[in-house]
């Protein structure tokens, strides 16, 4: 029942929420014509100002992951992260997704055609890949596309978001599944 319920809204959301912009725009008597296109130039001008603070960071991943430094962090990371069930495949995944959201999918894609969707593996590395955010990608490209260059706090508490949330993944699965 619960999942019919949510494919219609799924089925329609999409087109309901095209038609009810405008709509509420017409009704407020705004331009909505207008109003698109200059929030569409507003979009292009953040995009061209946030490309370098992109090629930098993609650059940066880069080097970390050819110098074998991924490799050296997973095998000194990997004691302590038994200790909590999170097998040592999957710390690549968690480590790579405070970096790049398509690096991480890259990760997970390659554990769950080796380990399988239903492994433990597979579950961790999913649930992780759904509950932690790119945090260096955030740090980087958005607050340097509006000039902040102190960011005081934001870096080590996004981390500590994502190390929980890793934390949080594994535990979940390790209970749920009964590995």
């Amino acid at each position: 029942m619960l999942a019919s319920v949510m494919q219609s809204i799924s089925t329609y959301a999409i087109p309901l929420v095209l038609f009810i912009i405008p709509v509420y725009g017409l009704v407020k008597k705004v331009k909505v014509y207008e109003v698109f296109t200059e929030g569409a130039k507003e979009g292009l001008k953040v995009s061209a100002s946030i490309v370098p603070f992109l090629v930098c960071m993609l650059c940066a991943i880069g080097m970390f992951r050819a110098s074998g430094a991924m490799d050296v962090l997973v095998s000194i990371l990997s004691p302590v992260t038994n200790l909590v069930g999170l097998p040592g495949e999957v710390l690549p995944m968690g480590i790579m997704r405070s970096f790049s959201g398509g690096a991480a999918e890259g990760f997970l894609v390659d554990l769950l055609s080796n380990y399988g969707a239903d492994s433990q593996i597979g579950r961790i590395a999913s649930t992780a890949m759904g509950s932690t955010e790119t945090t260096f990608y955030v740090i980087a490209v958005y607050f340097g596309s509006v000039g902040i260059s102190n960011t005081r706090h934001a870096v080590a508490t996004g981390l500590l978001a994502d190390l929980a949330s890793l934390i949080a993944a594994t535990l979940i699965i390790n209970l749920m599944f009964a590995y």
